[in-house]
């Protein structure tokens, strides 16, 4: 006697086989289809989520209690943006009656709200509108940057994986509000794809459009640096057909350079307009509260959070875990030029941030640990 198996023809089977041709067709899609529809899902779940997050909103500067999506996430960077395209930068650092520095403009870079500018001018639509059309497009465009990132090292099956834990990370909702993030992260994963690939050449002006739209300038210029000694050493070390030509050092020489330039200019172009060589370094630590101190702001975290002998030492074994992370044999697989970039960034955030609230998002460019 054989066991019943069930109704093969029932509607459990139905749905099935219906669910296999579906997947099959799905897959037979383009890779950039699936991307865009993998991506759209992530951020409709995330528009639901801001819609549920608003209806909790109570009195605020900015509007009245429970507010519709779009007022939502104009908030905060958004309205800084919106602000920058209607009166742009001050030429005078705004300062209270002690003199010291407030809030103000110079602390968000100009490629974003220049976008927006040239966008709303086109269209006549409303700066808001355009910075979120760009931040939405922007964030696609990352979506399908990631992608090809991903592919250059891995199965077809693994990058979209990647890309799927990219865009659902929950941080990456903010790849939907107008902020310039979004604009970073394509720009970001298209100019390591560049480098991945020796277009160094072809990186350069990407290089600098990356370092006027976020402060990664300095991360990826020393990534790139290191980059070059790495290649430099290999190439001595053990001469042959994989390792770099003299060109091609000399093409990545003069990126690191052009990145070092271009990483300079956002802070010049403050010091040209006000008269003030530190006027955007003034700017960024009125956020904080005070002056830039290395590494500082992780330990005082750390005792608040964990008391004074577990918060000192919390940095340290954060650095820890995080550096057996990067040697780890699945981040090992990613290449020296991923794992450079990760290792200079978050020794970038080590040594300038102040850890708050905004810290996760700002965790968005490590995306290649995905």
């Amino acid at each position: 006697m054989t066991a019943d198996t069930g109704d093969r023809t029932g509607p459990t089977a139905s749905i099935t086989a219906l669910g296999a041709r579906a997947g099959g067709a799905v897959r037979r899609w383009p890779w950039w289809l699936q991307v865009a529809v993998l991506y759209a899902a992530a951020r409709l779940v995330s528009a639901c989520i801001f819609m549920a997050a608003a209806l909790h909103q109570g009195p605020n500067p900015w509007f009245a209690p429970k507010p519709d999506y779009w007022n939502f996430i104009n908030i905060w960077d958004a309205r800084w943006y919106g602000r920058i395209i209607t009166d742009g930068y001050p030429s005078t650092l705004p300062t209270d009656a002690a003199g010291n520095v407030q809030e103000n403009a110079w602390a968000f870079y100009p490629l974003f709200p220049a976008l927006g500018r040239a966008l709303a001018g086109l269209t006549g639509i409303s700066p808001a509108a355009a910075l979120t059309v760009i931040a939405m497009l922007s964030g696609l465009g990352a979506a399908m940057a990631v992608y090809c990132l991903f592919r250059h090292m891995a199965s077809h099956t693994a990058a979209l994986w990647g890309v799927a834990f990219f865009a659902t990370f929950p941080v990456s909702a903010i790849l939907q509000v107008p902020y310039a993030e979004p604009l970073t992260i394509f720009l970001l994963a298209t100019a390591l794809l560049l480098v991945i690939r020796r277009h160094y050449f072809s990186a350069m002006p990407v290089v600098l459009l990356l370092c006027l739209s976020r402060p990664v300038g300095v991360p990826f210029a020393a990534m790139l640096g290191l980059l070059f000694l790495w290649r430099l050493v290999e190439r001595g070390r053990t001469p042959r057909s994989g390792s770099h030509s003299p060109g091609h050092l000399v093409a990545l020489a003069g990126l690191t350079v052009v990145c070092g330039v271009s990483a300079l200019l956002w802070p010049v172009a403050a010091w040209a307009a006000t008269g003030d060589i530190e006027a955007y370094t003034k700017t960024e630590t009125v956020w904080r509260g005070h002056d830039l101190v290395p590494f500082r702001p992780w330990f005082d975290t750390g005792v608040d959070l964990f008391g004074p002998v577990l918060g000192i030492l919390a940095p340290f074994f954060f650095v820890g875990l995080f550096a057996l992370l990067l040697f780890s044999p699945p981040v090992a697989r990613l290449g020296v030029e991923l794992r450079l970039w990760c290792a200079c960034y978050m020794g970038y955030l080590l040594l300038f941030l102040h850890p708050q609230t905004s810290t996760f998002r700002m965790l968005l460019p490590l995306f290649p640990l995905a």
